[in-house]
């Protein structure tokens, strides 16, 4: 398998990208961004900024926006409740996991 250097992106807290760059490697529309903006799924690095700049993380949560949208035939709606959705999970997640650190407990083993 050939995997092409172009693709390779270097994901961290300090780079920052476009919106348009958040389309183009996504394969989002700017109306699906746009929702996902309006919704807090993706965040501008400043919200009063023109133009919008996010952190460059936000590449695989669009990339995962748009697989969803590809591979579950939504519309814009339905990936922006379901990117809200495994947004709120995963938060429940690392409350659930700080919980259970406090309390000294590790992860159950069920069964």
């Amino acid at each position: 398998m050939k995997v092409d250097a172009t693709e390779w992106i270097w994901l961290n807290e300090q780079a920052i990208c476009s919106a348009q760059n958040l389309v183009e490697v996504s394969g989002l529309s700017n109306e699906e961004l746009d929702d996902l903006i309006e919704n807090g799924v993706i965040a501008p690095v400043d919200a009063n900024a023109q133009p919008m700049s996010f952190p460059l993380r936000y590449v695989v949560v669009a990339s995962m926006a748009r697989r969803l949208r590809d591979d579950f035939e939504l519309d814009r709606h339905g990936v922006t409740l379901a990117m809200t959705l495994m947004q709120r999970i995963e938060e429940l997640e690392l409350e659930l996991n700080a919980a259970r650190a406090r309390l000294g407990h590790g992860r159950s083993n069920p069964g």
